[in-house]
């Protein structure tokens, strides 16, 4: 797994790179993302998901392999308490990502919830105003009584 992640990592940080830089290669960039992303947000989250749910797997199934060994000698050597203890806490970091993920899900839609009201509000606030603008008219158009 190791030997995908590092590419990716370098395909990452020359993106950011060249995202980063006014290159003549940004503007290409920012045109292809756009195209790419269009209609598509669905298809990448759930891509995602599959890559963390794949990733958390793998975890679990290299503790429970370590754990096999561990009852078949009797005893942990130092290699496999290294490596159950880095996939105990890549398996945590996974469930607090998934934990803010979730978070981050739940805040769009109280904005997204946030918005729609506030433009509902704006828009009878402006349906009120033509009306209250007449009341202000009819009411300085009436003669006043001078002392």
């Amino acid at each position: 797994m190791i030997q995908i992640l590092f590419p990716l990592v370098f395909l990452e940080m020359g993106l950011i790179l060249a995202l980063v830089f006014g290159t003549p290669i940004r503007r290409l960039l920012i045109m292809g993302l756009d195209r790419a992303k269009q209609g598509r947000s669905p298809l990448v989250a759930k891509t995602v998901a599959g890559t963390l749910c794949v990733v958390f797997i793998s975890s679990l199934y290299s503790v429970m392999e370590i754990q096999k060994r561990w009852m078949e000698t009797g005893s942990l050597n130092p290699t496999d308490q290294v490596l159950q203890a880095y996939n105990l806490l890549d398996a945590s970091l996974m469930d607090r990502l998934h934990y803010y993920i979730k978070e981050l899900k739940l805040l769009k839609n109280s904005m997204e919830e946030i918005t729609q009201e506030h433009k509902t509000g704006v828009t009878q606030e402006r349906s009120l105003e033509p009306e209250q603008g007449t009341k202000l008219k009819e009411t300085d158009s009436k003669p006043t009584k001078q002392l």
